[in-house]
């Protein structure tokens, strides 16, 4: 949850120290010692493996919405879909549960609106259907709730933890707001005490947002710890927690748990496509599975992301192990999972916006060395075998996840083929544009990773009504041989006049390994606008493609919060513009120069609404970068950039986070104007 400035306040502190003691309050109380780094975890047998469940915050915050009702249908909807069976287990309510005052005397107060028959009831109710329990609170004096926050445990860790106990309480968030700048680990392990002096079994999760590290000192406080900010709806803060939290694989384990924050899965605001990589990524690195979605309202497709047990079997292998990114190119991710029986997870992630063949090998795999392996594809439930090679095309913002195993039987399965369809672009990552009656060279590749022969391999290209497809090479092979590559050329041909818009092209491939087998790649052509003439305002000129990190790009107004239109007047530093892009880092807006223009200028620099963030702007001309601006922050003014961007087809507006994270980083491109013959 997101976090709130408190003050520091030395009577608290001063009550929380005597509280920890158990002594009385002296006229001048000794600094408390913050605690050694341990050495050890828990040993208490809970969170052996990563925790999965649900928790409502995601989906409703505080509104009306979140009360009693809607925490029983979590509950029986676990049980009668099947989500129960596939081992989610915790029914968590998070803020905004509780009355704003404590009771006379001093105990937390359920909100008799939102649950009007108590806590108590609520959490024997879930405990009837097989299932477990869990609660908020805050390790500060309020909670992290913007209207003001509900009572927080800091000073009342041993009343708060025993009438948690009483409730039937399974589990606890324990957030970080209004802390008083009471040391992190005074405060959690404080409350780890109280937990652990109730007798009751709670598994202990610290939402501390990784600001004090907890995963090189949390091992033996908590069974879980936020390695991250909070997260929200949208890809570029999933890549960005993805990002922050596979570098820490190291610290996880049996009962400690890095925690990337929960699922957005279903909630709405991205594909299927993002949604089953967040779901495959976060089993991959063994974080806990807390669905963040209102199970009434999930469509089945994601529904059925959320129930797939083979990568939930990932997730919760006993072994335990976080997987780890072997290697990072280009936007392109190899990870890597040892799991308890000797195979390994491997999954191939794609985080660009063009389609990728991605590939490993058995031995980078960490597999010993076989004749062949044993592939399984854990979205389709098919199984293959490969000499060595795994690899696949990942969609845009995809990811492939296989169970690899050196299995004796891999001849009973048919040859691991993978198929792909590149456009000559400009550059990596370049937005396949097109010209209309102009031909684009496209190259369709077969790869044949087995150890046997695939048959009859076919393969065509398919392109919108009126079209030009021509081979340039033969379109079929009789033989395709083990751990062959085969390729045809295509050159593919918009009609003059076309419309601007974005176009499907499919590429199918057919062979025959134990059986026929047909696979297609869709993927999409950019007939551009013209390019804008004389001098114009990028704001008022429609670009090809927008990638923002919170919310849509916004146009002559501040980027604002994750919905359309909710922006303010572009200002920095005080200075209002009435034109321009608010953007929020990581952001990436393109437009169509064609080679027609000459220079793009702007005034650039932090939006005043947040009063907070880091960023760089950079100008890139195709693949050349031809601006900086170096570190901006809330702090600068406006700063001039220009660039030169002669003889560039593609013009690219790029916004980063500094290095720093994206937190708070609202940019704006104030004024950005583009000069064109």
């Amino acid at each position: 949850m997101t976090s709130l400035t408190g003050r520091r306040c030395a009577a608290l502190a001063t009550a929380f120290a005597v509280a920890l003691s158990g002594g009385v309050a002296a006229t001048a109380p000794r600094a408390a010692a913050a605690p050694e780094p341990p050495a050890t975890t828990i040993d208490d047998g809970l969170a052996l493996t990563p925790p999965m469940g649900f928790n409502n915050w995601n989906t409703t915050h505080c509104r009306a919405e979140f009360n009693e009702k809607m925490i029983t249908d979590m509950a029986d909807i676990f049980v009668d879909r099947g989500l129960r069976a596939a081992g989610y287990s915790y029914v968590n309510i998070d803020d905004c549960w509780a009355l704003p005052e404590r009771a006379a005397d001093g105990n937390l107060v359920p909100d008799p609106v939102r649950f009007p028959r108590g806590i108590k009831w609520l959490a024997d109710y879930v405990h009837g259907k097989g299932l477990k329990f869990g609660i908020y609170t805050s390790a500060g004096t309020k909670t992290c709730n913007k209207a003001g926050g509900f009572p927080g445990g800091l000073g009342h860790e041993r009343q708060d933890a025993a009438l948690f106990a009483s409730w039937g309480v399974d589990y606890l968030k324990y957030d970080n707001c209004n802390n008083q700048g009471v040391d992190a680990k005074l405060r959690y392990t404080a409350m780890r005490d109280a937990l652990k002096a109730t007798g009751r079994p709670i598994v202990f999760s610290i939402c501390e947002w990784g600001q004090n590290k907890p995963w090189e000192w949390a091992k033996d406080v908590g069974h879980l710890w936020r390695t991250t900010g909070d997260i929200n709806d949208t890809w570029a803060k999933t890549v960005d927690l993805l990002k922050r939290n596979m570098v820490l694989a190291d610290h996880a384990g049996p009962g400690h748990w890095n925690d990337p924050d929960m699922l957005e899965v279903g909630n709405g605001r991205q594909t299927t496509t993002e949604y089953r990589s967040q779901f495959a990524l976060w089993s991959i690195m063994a974080a806990p599975l807390l669905i963040g979605a209102d199970l009434r309202k999930v469509s089945p497709e994601h529904f059925e992301i959320l129930t797939n047990k083979e990568i939930i079997a990932i997730d919760q292998d006993k072994l335990g192990r976080q997987g780890k990114p072997i290697r990072v190119a280009n936007g392109h991710y190899v990870f890597v999972k040892p799991l308890a029986n000797g195979d390994r997870a491997v999954a191939l992630f794609n985080e660009t916006d063009q389609p990728a063949r991605i590939s490993a090998t058995a031995a980078e795999a960490g597999l010993p060395t076989s004749a062949g392996y044993k592939i399984r594809d854990l979205w389709t439930g098919q199984d293959a075998h490969t000499a060595g090679t795994i690899a696949a095309t990942v969609p845009p913002h995809g990811t492939a996840i296989y169970r690899v195993s050196a299995d004796r039987g891999w001849p009973l399965y048919p040859p691991a083929v993978d198929s792909h369809t590149d456009l000559e672009l400009l550059y990596p990552g370049a937005a396949p544009v097109v010209t209309p009656g102009k031909p684009a060279k496209v190259t369709a590749s077969v790869h044949n990773a087995g150890r046997l022969p695939a048959l009859f391999a076919n393969t065509k290209i398919t392109a919108p009504e009126g079209w030009t497809v021509r081979a340039e090479s033969g379109t079929s092979t009789p033989v395709l041989r083990p751990e062959q590559t085969w390729q045809t050329r295509f050159a593919i041909t918009a009609p003059a006049g076309t419309k601007p818009g974005s176009y499907p092209v499919t590429s199918t491939v057919t062979y025959h390994g134990h059986r026929p087998v047909t696979r297609t790649q869709t993927f999409d052509l950019l007939v551009p606008e013209p390019a804008p003439s004389g001098t114009v305002q990028l704001s008022e000129t429609r670009w090809l493609r927008s990638a923002n990190g919170f919310g849509p790009v916004e146009v002559n107004t501040s980027n604002g919060e994750s919905k359309a239109g909710d922006g303010r007047p572009i200002t920095i530093n005080g200075v209002v513009f009435a034109k321009g892009l608010g953007v929020h880092a990581p952001s990436t807006v393109e437009y169509h120069l064609g080679g027609r223009c000459s220079t793009v200028s702007a005034q650039v620099g932090v939006d005043d609404e947040k009063n907070a963030g880091s960023v760089v702007f950079q100008v890139y001309a195709d693949a050349a970068k031809v601006a900086d601006s170096g570190v901006l922050t809330a702090a600068d003014p406006a700063e001039p950039l220009q660039a030169n961007v002669s003889g560039a087809t593609l013009l690219r507006l790029v916004v980063t986070d500094a290095g720093d994270g994206q937190s708070n980083d609202h940019a704006d491109w104030a004024d950005v104007r583009l000069s064109c013959e």
